[in-house]
């Protein structure tokens, strides 16, 4: 992958619908032209960290935002955050927790372990398109992080 492939954002999302719903506020208020979407957190990892079958992908094209949920098959959103934010690579790299979870315990253990947001996904389409336009917005144009 070359530097004009970078991913921008990394959405990891098992539910389809959701993962649909997503691409399309995104591509609507075109925030993005580099979306990789990964179904598990397994996947996620093997991804951000370049093993596996992502071997051949360079870790310095990490990606802008990574757009998490807290649920996933194999290893879950928290243990993902976990793994990030203890790599000093990665540690950088803005995560959103984007997740239908509103137990505290969640939010509180997200907090801990250093996710950068956490948004409950709205039920009606136009708000949960409303919230992702937002947060493309504030972490591909607005933030600025000290990543090269």
């Amino acid at each position: 992958m070359n530097d004009s492939q970078a991913v921008e954002i990394l959405l990891v999302e098992d539910n389809a619908d959701d993962v649909d719903l997503t691409l399309f506020a995104l591509h609507r208020a075109k925030l993005a032209n580099h979306i990789q979407v990964l179904r598990d957190g397994a996947e996620a990892l093997d991804f951000i960290f370049c093993r596996g079958p992502h071997a051949g992908r360079v870790l310095k094209n990490d990606p802008k935002v990574i757009l998490l949920d807290l649920k996933l098959p194999k290893v879950d959103g928290l243990e993902v955050l976990r793994a990030l934010k203890a790599d000093p690579r990665t540690q950088p790299i803005p995560v959103v927790m984007l997740t239908s979870s509103q137990e505290q315990c969640d939010i509180v253990e997200s907090y801990k372990l250093g996710v950068n947001s956490y948004i409950v996904k709205p039920v009606d389409f136009a708000q949960f398109a409303h919230a992702v336009q937002k947060l493309g917005s504030y972490w591909l144009l607005i933030n600025r992080t000290n990543q090269a």
